[in-house]
């Protein structure tokens, strides 16, 4: 995944969205994207109901990609894209890469880019300053090419592949007696010029040979070399500079941490990574992505330049509907057609709020005013919401607006409005197939009033037969979705769209009460019977919100 993307602004309608909330993200997006220069893309935030699946492959449309929280994650900071490194260099051409790139920590990945290890300046420091084993350039399993990078050398005989693997380290002392003491079969011997001091370290098998000052070194040597297997290398150095610079060429693996390594990855929240951070007093943290492959450094002070989500909100203004997180994201327009709710912003917005039956009429004129042409796929979706959200004009939040808009978007669509309205209530009252939740949620939505917290559900059908069977399913449901959404009332519309009636059910303390004083109706075998009562936002919304403050 590219985390280099350009900035995109995302366009969500509300949780359990309708056809209304997709089709106008779709739309929306698809306005911007023609008219600006920033990328639009559409979201939905909850999952799709029968309607709109059917409305979607009627005209060849994507469905939205599903998006459950729009707060800052770590893909949205520009983080440091510190480029892994092999845990063979040597300290020498780490502690370099930090010096040139002004950084303290190095991320240590694998072939694949994985990440291994880290090794940070304070891990190099305590190399250089810690009394090392003699041994420990074998331990380390160090290349030869290191130690040919580290001193400036060059190799004359061997493989500069070749790793120095036994063995301890020794510097050979002018008096020969006691190099011929201290020298063991596969030591590395740091010498001079003397050609007797080289042919002790090779009569005693040394594997490796550091000749210091830049000594031209004689042919016999080379080949007596070559014959025992001994590495040769030439550096400019003094035995003093190079017995100090050999332990640098060490590679970082034997000093890198290895264990416990604190990464977050590229879907992370800021919010979550923040609380790590505090706890755990590292300067830099790795980022991984979702595959687990390494891409980049993260440090406190990154936080400081994170960017915000961007969104665009579509048919609803409640905060409890949005997304979760959309407090912590850059709320740039809201379109929408309820009543104006609890949502805040940090800054003026594009605020378009009109007394229209469906979010896609505003939409739709959005179009006309901006000279961007509809297309039959976009034309098709727009006339889909406003036949789903006025019932085919049945409610009486449907306008004349509503209604010449629908007829050119069926025009352009190519399609009967009488036909494919049918098409799109038989696919959406599929009951047979649902679960009770999935009927419950499929459009629901959440109030609030005085300290009260309510979810209204609205399910509509082409008969009353096919409510009928959604009731008893329901019923039962009821005071299980009091106890998952946390509200403490919960009523259901099972809206007649032939008759233009609705029963409402309902669950919870004081919601019988509310209902009746709403509408001055008695409860009928489990239900309340409302004769032209079809619209949830402008029927049923308002004279529950009025009950509920008279009684609270």
């Amino acid at each position: 995944m590219d985390y280099e993307q350009e900035k995109t602004v995302w366009v969500i309608g509300h949780k359990n969205p309708d056809t209304d909330s997709i089709c106008s993200a779709i739309a929306y997006a698809d306005l911007q994207n023609h008219i600006g220069k920033i990328k639009y893309e559409p979201k939905r935030a909850g999952n799709l109901n029968g309607e709109t699946k059917y409305v979607l492959r009627k005209f060849k449309v994507k469905s939205p990609a599903y998006v459950d929280d729009v707060r800052t994650q770590v893909k949205d900071i520009a983080f440091r894209r510190t480029v892994g490194v092999s845990s063979g260099i040597s300290l020498k051409k780490a502690w370099e890469l930090m010096s040139t790139g002004k950084i303290v920590t190095l991320p240590v990945t694998d072939e694949r880019n994985h990440l291994i290890g880290l090794i940070v300046n304070g891990d190099i420091a305590k190399s250089y300053m810690d009394a090392l084993d003699t041994y420990i350039l074998a331990e380390a399993r160090t290349p030869y090419r290191n130690m040919i990078e580290t001193l400036n050398g060059t190799i004359l005989v061997g493989n500069e592949h070749g790793r120095f693997t036994k063995g301890k380290v020794i510097v050979a002392a002018n008096s020969l007696p006691v190099m011929e003491e201290s020298i063991e079969k596969d030591d590395l011997v740091i010498l001079g010029d003397r050609e007797n001091m080289q042919k002790c370290a090779l009569k005693h098998n040394a594997s490796c040979m550091v000749i210091c000052g830049g000594t031209q070194v004689s042919q016999e040597i080379i080949r007596e070399a070559q014959q025992k297997e001994c590495v040769i290398i030439s550096t400019p150095y003094d035995p003093f500079t190079v017995s100090r610079l050999i332990t640098q060429s060490m590679p970082i693996k034997q000093f890198m941490r290895k264990q416990s390594l604190v990464t977050f990855g590229a879907e992370d929240y800021v919010d979550d990574i923040k609380v790590v951070m505090s706890k755990v007093r590292h300067r830099d943290f790795p980022i991984l992505d979702f595959t687990g492959n390494y891409i980049g450094m993260i440090s406190r002070r990154n936080l400081l330049n994170m960017q915000k989500k961007q969104v665009v909100l579509v048919d609803h203004n409640e905060k409890q509907q949005a997304v979760h997180g959309v407090e912590n994201a850059d709320i740039l327009a809201i379109i929408d057609h309820h009543k104006i709710g609890t949502l805040e912003t940090s800054i003026p917005v594009l605020f378009r709020n009109q007394p229209v039956g469906c979010t896609s009429t505003i939409i739709y004129q959005m179009y006309l005013e901006n000279g961007v042409k509809i297309t039959k796929s976009i034309a098709g979706l727009l006339c889909s919401a406003i036949i789903s959200d006025t019932l085919l004009f049945r409610s009486p939040t449907c306008t004349e607006i509503d209604k010449e808009a629908a007829a050119k978007l069926a025009e352009i669509a190519g399609i009967d409005m009488e036909e494919h309205a049918k098409e799109m209530f038989r696919a959406g009252s599929n009951f047979k197939s649902k679960t009770r939740e999935e009927i419950c949620y499929q459009d629901f939505k959440t109030f609030d009033v005085e300290d009260i917290h309510f979810g209204v559900g609205q399910i509509s059908a082409m008969s009353r037969e096919e409510l009928d069977e959604v009731k008893e399913k329901l019923l039962p449901y009821l005071e299980k979705a009091l106890e998952e959404r946390k509200i403490d009332m919960v009523f259901m519309m099972l809206t007649d769209i032939l008759t233009e009636s609705t029963e409402v059910i309902c669950a919870g303390e004081g919601a019988d009460a509310a209902i009746e004083q709403a509408y001055f109706k008695q409860k009928i075998n489990n239900g309340y019977k409302l004769q032209g009562v079809v619209s949830r936002k402008k029927q049923l919304i308002p004279e529950l919100l009025d009950a509920l403050q008279n009684n609270a």
